[in-house]
C-alpha cells in the first residue's frame, strides 16, 4: 500500500507481504536523546528497471539537498527544489512536502520549520527531516527520509548546510550506480564510514554479531 504516501492502516486493505515487491517501512521513536523520523523502501528480489530508476533518483533528490551549502536566512521554499531536480529530468514528482521540522519531545511534524512557503528562514541547530519521494499509482511507492540537522558550513562567510543524524544504510539492490555523479558516490561512501563508525561500536557492545555483518555488508563502499 506505499503507493498512497500517507496510508492509514486498516483490516480491509491490509496485506501480504512478498519479496517480489517493493516494501517501504516509515519508522519513528521518541528517546531520552532525540526524536527519530526515518523511512527507508527495500526491494528483496528483483526490481524492475523503473524501480530502480525512480529509486534512484529520490536517492541523487536526498544526496543532493541534504549535501547543499546555502546563505543565512535562506527559506526552505528556496531550496526545496533541489530534492526534485532529478525526478523532474525524467518528468518525474512527488505530492507531498519535501520535509517538517521534527520537536523534542513535542511534534514530530514541528512547525514552523519546513520547505514550505510559509515555513521560517533556516538556522543553525533546526532539525528537519528531509523526504523526497515518488509514487506510481497502484503499483509501488518510494520515500527515503533522513533527519538532519542545520549547522554552519566551513566557508569563509556565514553559510549552512545540513547534517544527517540519522544513520541507516540505503538499499544497495535499488541504486542504479550509472546515474550518479561522483560527488554523490563520494557522499554516499563518506555517509557509509560515518554509520560503520557510528553504529558499528555499539552493536558490537550489544554482542549483536548478526546485526553487525549486515551492517558492514549494506556499508561497504
Amino acid at each position: 500500500n506505499a503507493a498512497l504516501a500517507h496510508y492509514s492502516p486498516s483490516n480491509g486493505s491490509s496485506r501480504t507481504l512478498s519479496a517480489g515487491e517493493m516494501y517501504l517501512f516509515d519508522t519513528g521513536g521518541q528517546y531520552l536523546d532525540g526524536t527519530t523520523d526515518i523511512t527507508r523502501t527495500v526491494h528483496w528480489g528483483e526490481p524492475t528497471l523503473l524501480q530502480k530508476e525512480a529509486y534512484t533518483r529520490v536517492l541523487m533528490g536526498n544526496i543532493d539537498l541534504s549535501r547543499l551549502i546555502f546563505p543565512s536566512d535562506t527559506a526552505g521554499r528556496t531550496v526545496e527544489s533541489f530534492a526534485r531536480r532529478a525526478l523532474w529530468d525524467v518528468g518525474l514528482n512527488y505530492g507531498h512536502g519535501t520535509g517538517h521540522g521534527i520537536g523534542n519531545f513535542l511534534s514530530v511534524h514541528e512547525w514552523p520549520v519546513g520547505f514550505q512557503s510559509n515555513n521560517v528562514p533556516l538556522e543553525a541547530g533546526m532539525f528537519t527531516s528531509i523526504e523526497p519521494g515518488y509514487y506510481q499509482d497502484g503499483e509501488f511507492g518510494i520515500r527515503i527520509e533522513d533527519v538532519a540537522v542545520v549547522v554552519e558550513a566551513q566557508t569563509e562567510e556565514p553559510f549552512l548546510t545540513f547534517e544527517l543524524v540519522s544513520l541507516v544504510p540505503y538499499d544497495r539492490n535499488l541504486i542504479d550506480l550509472s546515474l550518479l555523479s561522483p560527488e554523490q558516490i563520494r557522499y554516499l561512501n563518506s555517509y557509509y564510514e560515518r554509520i560503520r563508525a557510528h553504529v558499528g561500536p555499539e552493536l558490537r557492545r550489544q554482542r549483536l554479531e548478526e546485526e553487525h555483518a549486515w551492517l558492514q555488508a549494506n556499508t561497504e563502499p
